[in-house]
């Protein structure tokens, strides 16, 4: 795997809008060149041309590494993934500025209506990898620290502001806590990852299902400090004394953050590893509009775990646009799911995976 590649991505940190525009070539010179390195002697099939995306930032390290390594693949193919956040995506999926969006939150059925009448055929949305939602902090000293839903909630609302508060310290024991005010980190953009974050606190905690909800975006408590991105809550954790805040998996994995462990539904006191993610998957029934959360996880799975979604339309497309569409999400399914477990995502089941290999076939058939 590419790991400078990787890293340029997360080294994004603070910047308002983070554009990974990678070309998955060699050189202009080299597209669509059979001779070239990569066009057919890697398995590529001598393809040529640009594919544009937009939406979350909770999948970009690894959508990063997909876009590089299908460089050695198909070099004439030259993919921008525009890691604007899931409320970007969708609405510049819904304007139709892009190819494809990305989301950890699905499109309702109100918006694949509106999208439809206004592209003149069927959006359709399909889950391409799952991930889990971590609690990071800025202190080493408090890495698997134990947390529940109630507690994450009362900080955010301010209930909690110092690390030795007595809720906290009855679940933990053993841990010496610093007297120190925690300063909650939250995403200031529209977020997928901020849906599945209060969608977990929306169903386990009552105050926070009445007063705050869930959603991409939160009207959040005075006292807490917002970011844009995955990248902007880490750099919001990393630079504040008491830094307190939920990113993907991936990004606290490559950042080295503490992280939280926290109590699932069966009480069990669970650290965020791929295996826990996977875990929390078990017995997942994924319905045929593909719209679904996933919540309630018990076991030996980590609670706060999401889907990534990938959209697409029916008809807008060229033949060679579709073409393009189709071969790299097929291949990011199915080659891409070593780089998926590396980064720390958990990749479909392979019923789920089969069932959406199909269903990228419907992307420009009605044209």
């Amino acid at each position: 795997m590419n790991r400078n590649l990787f890293k340029r991505a997360m080294a994004g940190g603070a910047a308002a809008v983070l554009a990974v525009s990678l070309a998955a070539c060699a050189s202009d010179d080299d597209a669509g060149d059979p001779t070239s390195p990569g066009s057919g002697d890697n398995g590529g099939n001598g393809l040529s041309g640009d594919i544009v995306g937009a939406g979350a930032t909770f999948p970009t390290p690894l959508w990063t590494t997909f876009i590089a390594e299908y460089g050695d693949v198909e070099p004439g193919v030259r993919i921008n993934y525009q890691s604007v956040g899931s409320g970007a995506g969708i609405t510049q999926f819904l304007e139709q500025t892009v190819d494809f969006g990305s989301s950890e939150r699905y499109l309702e059925d109100e918006e694949l209506a509106d999208a439809e009448a206004d592209r003149g055929c069927p959006a359709f949305q399909v889950p391409v990898v799952y991930g889990s939602v971590v609690i990071a902090f800025n202190d080493e000293s408090l890495d698997g620290l134990t947390l529940d839903a109630e507690i994450i909630a009362r900080i955010y609302d301010r209930q909690i502001t110092n690390y030795n508060d007595p809720a906290i310290a009855e679940l933990n024991p053993d841990f010496d806590l610093p007297d120190q005010e925690i300063i909650p980190v939250h995403r200031s953009d529209g977020s997928g990852t901020t849906n599945v974050f209060t969608l977990y606190l929306e169903d386990e905690v009552d105050f926070w299902a009445d007063e705050y909800g869930a959603g991409t975006e939160v009207d959040w408590a005075s006292g807490t400090i917002g970011g844009e991105g995955n990248e902007g809550v880490s750099a919001g954790i990393t630079q504040n004394a008491g830094g307190f805040g939920y990113v993907n998996q991936s990004y606290a994995i490559e950042l080295g953050l503490p992280q939280a462990q926290l109590i699932n539904a069966d009480g069990n006191e669970i650290y965020p590893t791929l295996e826990a993610t996977s875990a929390g998957l078990d017995g997942l029934e994924i319905p045929d509009s593909y719209q679904f959360s996933i919540l309630g996880i018990g076991g030996e799975g980590y609670p706060i775990t999401g889907a990534v979604w990938n959209f697409f339309y029916e008809c807008g497309y060229d033949d060679n646009k579709a073409e393009l569409l189709q071969e790299f999400w097929s291949w990011a399914l199915q080659d891409g799911n070593e780089y998926a477990t590396e980064l720390g995502y958990a990749p479909l089941g392979d019923a789920v995976r089969d069932r959406v290999l199909s269903e990228l076939d419907r992307i420009g058939q009605q044209d």
